[in-house]
């Protein structure tokens, strides 16, 4: 039997938007730097990304995405730029 449930991702036209999750709606803002952000003000808005990508159900796929792709800016799958880079460094 074939389970015709959505279980495929579909990405943005954009390379580098994320995937189709709940940070496509109303909290966007949290997920991108602003222009001359203070460091307080980064973590803050960081942390409330993650905490939006916590719940989200197509965290892993963004996730790697990201990764893969390399996106070298705001929360993504719910780890940060420095993050991402870390784990593209230890591999």
């Amino acid at each position: 039997m074939t389970d015709n449930s959505r279980t495929d991702v579909l990405l943005d036209p954009r390379p580098d938007a994320p995937l189709d999750g709940p940070c496509r709606s109303g909290a966007r803002d949290v997920f991108e730097p602003a222009a001359n952000e203070r460091a307080e003000a980064v973590r803050e808005r960081e942390e409330a990304a993650k905490a939006v990508c916590r719940r989200c159900p197509v965290r892993l796929p963004c996730r790697r995405h990201a990764l893969a792709d390399r996106i070298p800016y705001g929360v993504r799958g719910g780890l940060t730029p420095d993050e991402r880079h870390l784990l593209l460094a230890n591999t």
